[in-house]
């Protein structure tokens, strides 16, 4: 039947969790875009017919007719469906630039078409020209968090990172306390979690302190962060 093959693409877009992708589907797609060449073929050899018959195509209601508008209304029906199967997956892709930053999670890419990736590609490019022209963050939280800090988890071996005026060593399962605006680009990225319920009182944070003073010898510098947050943490307490 005319049209099946694309609704199955549609009802795949129905069924997917919000948000989420499913694999993009070729082998579908090809299908209803060689289900498209064919009911073009036919379209326009039926209207080829009727013009050596000398018929006015506008006007002429035989089954020459009726047969070309059949195919061309299916051929209508399987572009509405590619084009909205693209244009959702496409809705989700932008998504991701705001969820994970401009690089993509391997598990993401895999789902891909290679269009979507240069369509992914070049929407980061365009984010990022704005950003610079325009001069402003657009990827920051709209709402200012209540603590600048955060404490986080390292789930995957990341290495020496630089942070600003410092740097510091993300091994798996370790502990760090980092601004807030420097940890989220690791948290979108499934790489680091917040784990700031872990930090009921002063107590864990002096622990971290302390061991990352140890790894990175960054003493100055982290005993004036530590000052800082035991401060705001205090005004916090003492404010409850």
């Amino acid at each position: 039947m005319y049209g099946r093959r694309a609704s199955q693409l549609l009802k795949e877009i129905d069924s997917s969790e919000a948000g989420q992708l499913a694999p993009f589907n070729s082998d579908v797609f090809d299908q209803v875009i060689r289900e498209c060449n064919e009911h073009n073929s036919q379209f326009q050899s039926l209207i080829r017919k009727m013009v050596e018959q000398n018929l006015d195509i506008e006007t002429t209601r035989n089954e020459d007719h009726y047969g070309a508008a059949i195919h061309h209304l299916s051929l209508l029906r399987n572009k509405r469906c590619l084009m909205a199967y693209m244009y959702n997956r496409a809705e989700v892709i932008q998504s991701f630039r705001w969820k994970v930053g401009p690089v993509l999670p391997h598990d993401i890419q895999e789902k891909l078409h290679f269009s979507e990736k240069e369509y992914f590609k070049n929407h980061s490019t365009a984010i990022k020209s704005y950003i610079s022209e325009m001069d402003i963050d657009l990827t920051v939280d709209m709402v200012p968090p209540k603590d600048p800090y955060i404490q986080v988890r390292v789930l995957e071996d990341i290495g020496e990172v630089s942070l600003g005026d410092h740097s510091v060593s993300l091994t798996k399962n370790s502990l760090h306390f980092l601004r807030r605006t420097d940890a989220e680009q690791f948290i979108s990225q499934d790489v680091c979690c917040d784990s700031s319920v872990l930090l009921p009182d002063g107590i864990s944070f002096l622990v971290m302190l302390a061991e990352t003073v140890f790894n990175n010898g960054r003493i100055c510098h982290l005993a004036g962060e530590g000052i800082r947050h035991m401060r705001y943490f205090l005004y916090q307490r003492a404010s409850n």
